[in-house]
């Protein structure tokens, strides 16, 4: 009995010692934390998206209290979360336009170039001699980006495409990075017309493999009453800051590569 009460007390002695030495170790090597970071992090939306470019929410507060980023490059707060980061930081707010994710294809009966019974997902297609469409810039179809979004904001259609939900989506670009192709864009929300399209081959090679392809002809371009839109190498690209969405574009193309948003 005498060893059993030894025993307990020099280990309840050597707890407390140890105790002791934690206690004041943590005083002494306590990092002083911002005040400010805290008050941000509670600001922000808390996605973890990493579109701001740092790795997290967390990252992200860290640098504004720091002054290394600005206040305005949260897409998924947007133009609310920008103004609660200026007001804790005694900054101005920049104007933080919202984006949503557009799909660049529309080619439903896209050819393909051989039959693809590999895994089911667009990266590993894509390694698999470029991919099974012979558009080298259709979507593959097996979903990588519906897998990646964290807001429930895309789901593969009946088409075989995927859809965007865009009353869902943030515009944090998790979409676009899984994309092995860049089918996938970051465009204005709301923007009234889109090219429904990413192909730069020429018009003849369109023709052949997509029906519903840009095939460069450059009607829209001609039509377009503000000179919003010009041809980037074979394909309709549109400026919209000055684009006022009249629809011209999408009711002179030929092929139908640019659609009008239903509003």
């Amino acid at each position: 009995m005498t060893t059993v009460l030894a025993t307990v007390l020099v280990l309840a002695i050597t707890g407390l010692i140890f105790g002791a030495i934690l206690a004041y170790a943590s005083r002494v090597f306590q990092v002083e934390v911002d005040p400010k970071v805290e008050e941000i992090q509670k600001a922000l939306p808390g996605a973890n998206c990493g579109a701001c470019g740092y790795p997290g929410c967390s990252g992200y507060a860290q640098a504004v209290a720091a002054g290394t980023a600005k206040v305005d490059v949260c897409t998924p707060g947007g133009a609310p979360v920008a103004e609660k980061l200026a007001s804790i930081m005694g900054v101005e707010a920049g104007d933080v336009e919202a984006q949503v994710a557009f799909v660049q294809c529309g080619g439903k009966e896209c050819k393909e170039r051989f039959e693809y019974q590999g895994i089911r997902q667009c990266l590993a297609a894509q390694q698999l001699g470029g991919g099974h469409k012979a558009c080298t810039w259709a979507c593959l179809g097996f979903g990588d980006c519906v897998e990646v979004c964290a807001f429930g904001a895309l789901s593969m259609g009946p088409d075989g495409l995927p859809q965007v939900a865009e009353e869902l989506c943030t515009g944090c670009g998790l979409c676009t990075d899984a994309c092995p192709r860049d089918v996938i864009a970051m465009i204005p929300a709301g923007a009234k017309v889109r090219v429904a399209c990413g192909s730069r081959d020429r018009g003849p090679v369109v023709r052949k493999i997509c029906p519903d392809g840009c095939i460069g002809c450059g009607i829209c371009a001609k039509a377009c009453p503000h000179s919003a839109i010009e041809m980037v190498d074979n394909l309709a690209v549109i400026n919209y800051e000055k684009c006022d969405g009249c629809g011209t574009c999408a009711q002179k193309c030929p092929t139908g590569a640019i659609v009008e948003q239903e509003q």
